[in-house]
């Protein structure tokens, strides 16, 4: 499922944001102002960001800099009260990809969204293509040409997370919370269990491999990128 980041320091604004990108389907984690945001990018996968201008702490230009140093290839859209030039421009020189200003038209910020998302190559079809392989995220089947496995739930969020990150480390207690929820009384020993099936079910497909990194969790490999 996509994630977007709301940082804003207003309450109703962020619930409101929340609201109409639930209705579409995505996955929403909010933050008050930018450290907080910054905090949560350390502990979550997130797709896209929407950021105010005017924040405590951290503003908006300030995270937008910090965070494309760091996730160059992340989608911002700043969302701001501030209706002048120059704090467009400013947005887009500390690196923002596109600006709304307060309050928004509700059909057009989700169509931005979409926009973003679909520039930055997370798009809504919910498929993972490696080679002959696809992973169907709405049947929760990994097929290859006339073979298909469909997937336990969990086991197929871990396997998509997994491979829509190629390379990237996932600890165990990240994929617990991101998978399982953080409310769930499972250990993360359940993390390791899945990953043992998935290996099994998997083991002689060579298009794909979960590599245990030691002392730190796991990633996906997808071979075809080799």
């Amino acid at each position: 499922m996509i994630t977007i980041l709301v940082v804003d320091d207003d309450k109703n604004t962020r619930l409101y944001m929340k609201s109409l990108l639930k209705n579409e389907g995505y996955d929403v984690v909010l933050a008050n102002d930018g450290k907080e945001a910054l905090e949560c990018l350390d502990q979550k996968t997130i797709d896209l960001m929407i950021v105010d201008i005017m924040m405590p702490n951290i503003d908006g230009y300030e995270l937008t800099d910090v965070v494309r140093n760091s996730y160059s290839n992340m989608p911002i859209l700043m969302v701001s009260a501030k209706q002048k030039t120059i704090d467009r421009k400013m947005g887009y020189l500390v690196g923002i990809d596109d600006y709304m200003s307060k309050p928004v038209d509700e059909e057009e910020f989700i169509l931005k969204i979409k926009a973003l998302l679909r520039r930055a190559k997370i798009n809504d079809e919910r498929k993972i293509h490696i080679g002959n392989v696809v992973l169907d995220y709405d049947s929760f089947t990994v097929s290859r040409k006339d073979e298909v496995v469909e997937l336990p739930k969990k086991e197929f969020e871990l396997l998509y997370k997994l491979l829509s990150y190629p390379g990237k480390i996932f600890t165990r207690i990240q994929l617990m919370d991101e998978i399982w929820g953080m409310d769930n009384e499972s250990g993360w020993e359940t993390v390791t269990v899945h990953i043992g099936r998935l290996r099994k079910k998997f083991e002689n497909w060579d298009e794909f491999s979960i590599i245990s990194v030691r002392g730190l969790g796991y990633k996906g490999v997808r071979n075809d990128e080799k």
